[in-house]
């Protein structure tokens, strides 16, 4: 037995679609082992008007990983896709009658169903993997929810429209405001709040240097095969770098690094070029 942590939809018995439940359920391994669905969907923010820098990373980590397990997946863009979320955060998948959001549950699910990135290594080597996810996780995905939300240029002139953009007036305000006070609230309480704009690039230098370092000359941090720290780092490097924001500082940073150009290229080509699946490119809207 293997304990999940999901959440599965049911009918609503009013006729209007469906209702989502969370909680810890026990799967048993029949269950966890049945073969990935044709029909499984990610669902994210609307990709054009939108989605932020952070979300799309994310929404994008998990499609490369997904891409690297060779598992389909089709990815569906709502408005209210945050709120629909078990977590309150993006992505999140619907496979079957299981939602699961963020890329370490689905990470955890899609090894229930048998699929898995890290089998290879060693104890030494999954400890090593996870220091680097945390390492990504708080430094570039921190630093792009502060650009977003505590960089007063980039709050007035892109933030605030597009995140409230799929809401009337004054709810779109409400909304952002609110969402701007809670990334706010977090950054002081992680020690980010009184940061510069220039300090936040300096972290995020330092965290580039340190996967620079890592990767050196081989395809992916582990050699020849990527893993789900390959799927993270591509997700955010590769949306900083085609993210167009009030200006390239944030992009600059990444660029200075040549292998972690030619890691983003090289992901870009194989998992979704050519492969040419319209329904989970990372230029589909």
């Amino acid at each position: 037995m293997e304990v999940c942590h999901c959440s599965y939809w049911v009918p609503n018995s009013g006729g209007q679609g469906a209702v989502m439940w969370s909680g810890s359920w026990r799967v048993r391994f029949q269950e966890a082992a049945e073969p990935w669905p044709e029909n499984a969907t990610l669902y994210q923010q609307l990709k054009g008007e939108q989605i932020l820098l952070s979300d799309n990373a994310a929404s994008l980590a998990v499609q490369a990983f997904l891409q690297m397990c060779n598992l389909p997946v089709k990815v569906v863009c709502r408005a209210n896709a945050e709120y629909m979320s078990p977590s309150g955060k993006v992505p999140f998948i619907h496979v079957g009658n299981q939602v699961v959001s963020e890329l370490g549950p689905i990470v955890q699910f899609v090894k229930a169903k048998g699929h898995s990135l890290s089998d290879g290594l060693d104890e030494v080597q999954k400890a090593e993997m996870k220091a680097y996810m945390e390492l990504v996780n708080n430094m570039l995905l921190t630093a792009e929810l502060y650009l977003q939300w505590c960089d007063e240029a980039t709050v007035g002139e892109i933030t605030h429209a597009r995140y409230g953009s799929p809401y009337p007036w004054p709810l779109n305000h409400i909304l952002a405001y609110q969402k701007q006070w809670e990334v706010k609230r977090k950054m002081k309480a992680i020690g980010w709040g009184n940061k510069t704009l220039d300090q936040v690039l300096e972290d995020v230098d330092q965290c580039c240097q340190a996967l620079s370092q890592r990767l050196g000359t081989q395809p992916y941090f582990f050699n020849k095969q990527p893993t789900e720290l390959d799927a993270l780092v591509f997700g955010h490097l590769y949306t900083i770098l085609t993210t167009q924001l009030t200006n390239d500082e944030l992009s600059e940073k990444v660029k200075n690094y040549s292998n972690l150009l030619a890691f983003c290229r090289r992901i870009e080509q194989h998992y979704f070029e050519d492969r040419g699946k319209g329904s989970s490119s990372i230029r589909s809207s």
